[in-house]
């Protein structure tokens, strides 16, 4: 009510309201309201922090529509992300999907971008002759240190994500699951590995476990 009446601020653009508004639809398993704010905001077209598109399609997998859901995850994925929590959502709901290969590309996307670097669209992550992220030596950690506590939380997260995807795919060991561990530890934390670096909350490992 307050996205479609209220005047809309630098602070709260409209677009932001309902997706605001979409995201609590969607924790109260309401997945048409959902669907029917993010539309708004697409239509809106104002800044909002994440592409309504992502949750959007969220909310069209849980109703059924799996193929218009799947037509707005390979347009995000068919370009250059840019916002590294929209990589983290889409690569949680590839886990829901059991497209693990997808959501591994989704968090190297999102990790690059906490990085400083400016990976290129998901869908050519397969591609030959394209560098493989977390396969060579550590860089830039000092600039992780230095990322607001937001941030490095929300890293902290993705790297998690990514350690269990590729323990599931039966993947080595590489540089960014060293990084989750070099992480420095913060009060309630552990690492995926089982040392102090990342929240283990009861929803955390609830909402980021993947399938075995």
């Amino acid at each position: 009510m307050l996205a479609t009446s209220a005047t809309q601020t630098v602070a709260m653009p409209r677009a932001e309201a309902f997706m605001r508004a979409g995201e609590q639809w969607l924790l109260a398993d309401e997945p048409v309201a959902a669907a029917r704010d993010f539309r708004l905001a697409l239509a809106d077209g104002g800044h909002s922090s994440v592409d309504p598109r992502a949750p959007l399609a969220q909310a069209l997998f849980m109703m059924g529509q799996v193929a218009e859901a799947q037509e707005l995850v390979q347009q995000l994925a068919a370009e250059p992300p840019r916002n590294p929590r929209m990589c983290d959502l889409l690569a949680e709901l590839m886990v829901e999907r059991s497209d693990l290969i997808s959501a591994l590309a989704w968090t190297n996307a999102g990790i690059e971008l906490y990085l400083g670097g400016s990976p290129g669209p998901v869908a050519r992550a397969g591609e030959a002759g394209s560098e493989v992220p977390g396969a060579g030596p550590l860089s830039g950690v000092d600039g992780v240190l230095d990322l607001p506590a937001g941030d490095r939380t929300e890293l902290r997260l993705l790297l998690s994500l990514r350690f269990r995807i590729r323990n599931d795919l039966g993947l080595a060991e590489d540089s960014y699951d060293q990084l989750l561990d070099l992480l420095p530890p913060e009060p309630g934390t552990e690492t995926a590995t089982g040392l102090p670096a990342r929240t283990t909350s009861a929803s955390d490992a609830s909402s980021r476990s993947t399938v075995t």
